[in-house]
């Protein structure tokens, strides 16, 4: 097979950090206050833009208070967890990684009693009928290193006794979230919006205000997690005076994300760009025999984190070492070639391969990608076949 000529215009395809923007240049940051403590006037004003401009692009209900804080998106799970978790027996959902790592945190380090877990392999999700809505419960909306969504959140109980615990880092921005239903959504700007790294955004609905000020956890609170003073929460770190040091730099590149996604249309508009993304690859899979996504139903289907898998029947007795170790020499070469910067799958993953489909990925060089995936597929595996019969 010859190789391709056209190339994407952009190869970054990574699912975190992600992409910038489409025509971003540095000179997007120019404005940014840096030598300035984020403490003062002007300081403060920047950082509640941004909280202001997240309810508005995200349609954060007014009720819903907004922070950003440290540690990126994992910093606001651990947050959320250390601060409002005890109070009830917990319900833990994960079908990939870092749902996995939540797990390990409510039971082992946690240790919060009668918590359990409701688990499923990568490519699936577990039983949502099985989720117990007087617990607490904490889930991932769309699995970033098993490219598995949830649907909707219908299995959601309106009139539930506990909180619901939502890391929706590779979906804020690019999927609908209900969020009369969710009680804490975490996510970074990393992701989606392809914002600078290190912030997180903690979003608290007022039932999640409420344990706040009426529940003590039995564990020590790092400074860093601390959301109340004298048993009432700390109002000021929901207006822009954050817990610790931001990026002045980082706040303006989001600042700058934000106002291209209010130029796009908002929301609906980010959404759409995903779901275009998406349904590149899957017309690509549909007429290929060697590929398949991860998520066998097209309903659980990530339009962002997209994993795929090969499936071809010489490909399949590999053992897993071998399979893991073509599909990076794969992503490998494809990378060398300048087309597509870090697709291998995540490292605990099945191996496959992992592209990033969210809004400020452009639908084209989706387009331009696959005619260099068919080739660097074709010259391995006919490489790696012609040795194994030699």
């Amino acid at each position: 097979m010859n190789k391709p000529d056209l190339k994407p215009v952009n190869p970054c395809f990574s699912s975190g950090p992600c992409p910038k923007r489409p025509g971003w240049e540095p000179s997007a940051l120019e404005a940014a206050l840096l030598g300035r403590s984020h403490r003062s006037k002007a300081g403060k004003a920047r950082l509640k833009e941004a909280i202001d401009r997240t309810r508005a692009v995200l349609g954060v209900p007014d009720t819903y208070r907004i922070g950003i804080v440290p540690g990126s998106d994992t910093g606001a799970v651990e947050m959320a967890l250390w601060s409002l978790l005890g109070a009830r027996p917990v319900d833990v959902l994960a079908w990939e990684s870092f749902g996995s790592e939540w797990v390990k945190d409510v039971l082992d380090e946690l240790g919060v009693a009668d918590a359990r877990k409701l688990t499923a392999p990568y490519g699936a999700l577990p039983d949502l009928t099985a989720v117990d809505f007087s617990h607490d419960v904490v889930f991932v909306w769309n699995g970033t290193t098993s490219g598995v969504r949830l649907a909707n959140g219908d299995w959601i109980d309106a009139d539930r006794a506990g909180l619901t615990i939502c890391d929706a880092t590779s979906a804020a921005f690019a999927m609908e979230l209900p969020w009369p239903k969710l009680d804490v959504v975490t996510f970074s700007w990393q992701k989606v919006l392809g914002g600078e790294a290190a912030h997180g955004v903690l979003v608290l609905s007022p039932r999640a205000v409420e344990r706040l000020e009426s529940y003590t956890p039995p564990w020590p609170l790092p400074k860093l997690f601390r959301l109340t003073k004298k048993g009432q929460l700390d109002e000021a770190l929901f207006e822009g005076a954050t817990i610790n040091t931001p990026s002045m730099l980082c706040v303006e590149d989001y600042l700058d994300a934000l106002k291209w996604a209010e130029q796009l249309g908002g929301l609906s508009a980010l959404c759409q760009r995903s779901r275009d993304n998406l349904a590149v690859l899957e017309a690509w899979v549909a007429r290929t025999p060697w590929i398949a996504f991860l998520a066998s139903e097209p309903a659980l289907r990530s339009s962002t984190s997209i994993c795929l898998k090969i499936v071809a029947d010489w490909f399949q007795a590999l053992t897993d070492d071998e399979q893991a170790a073509f599909t990076k020499s794969l992503s490998g070469l494809l990378e060398k070639e300048g087309v597509a910067l870090d697709i291998n799958a995540y490292r605990s993953a099945p191996p496959g391969l992992r592209i990033w489909g969210g809004a400020t990925v452009e639908a084209e060089d989706l387009s331009r990608l696959i005619p260099w995936l068919e080739w660097a597929y074709a010259t391995l595996s006919q490489a790696h076949q012609t040795s194994t019969t030699a």
